[in-house]
């Protein structure tokens, strides 16, 4: 078993994902707008297999996604984290914040924490994150965090993507 460490900020803790999680994750999945851009939607019983998989990201490669919790309540409002699905040859910095929860800098927050710890923590020489061209909240979200195009290519789903560089956030 692999200790997942939490990561703190003004307002979120990023904290290892658990079966706490489900709600979150299903109410995500489950809502065809929110997930498009993430496989979604999913039925229940998908969106508890992504958290399975995520939980056991940790345990095969040593980083992953956190539960993204809002310090004040300690509710579960998303997940971030550092992911490399198998044969995709890229990590990336990824993310997802409910709805409800969104517009409120929480992605900038969450992903500054999990940037930083690709930096710090693992020793990684470049963080990188990549989306589909029409996905628009998550490329506004790389120029918020300075991010830099590095290349475009073709993923194994088929689709291109530019590739952004991240730096280390302040």
């Amino acid at each position: 078993m692999i200790d997942v460490p939490t990561l703190t900020s003004e307002r979120l803790i990023l904290r290892a994902l658990g079966n706490a999680d489900l709600e979150a994750y299903t109410a995500f999945y489950g809502d065809a707008a929110a997930s498009k851009f993430y496989g979604g939607p999913l039925a229940p019983d998908g969106a508890w297999r992504k958290l399975a998989t995520d939980i056991g990201h940790w345990a095969l490669r040593g980083y992953g996604m956190w539960a993204v919790v809002t310090r004040n309540d300690g509710r579960t409002i998303g997940g971030c984290g550092l992911y490399l699905p198998e044969g995709w040859g890229r990590r990336e910095l990824t993310w997802w914040i409910l709805p409800e929860a969104r517009r409120q800098g929480y992605a900038a927050e969450a992903s500054g924490l999990a940037i930083n710890f690709g930096y710090d923590a693992l020793g990684w020489p470049q963080v990188e994150t990549y989306m589909l061209d029409s996905n628009e909240p998550a490329r506004r979200l790389v120029e918020k965090l300075k991010g830099r195009k590095i290349t475009r290519e073709t993923f194994p789903d088929g689709e291109s993507r530019n590739v952004y560089l991240l730096p280390c956030q302040a």
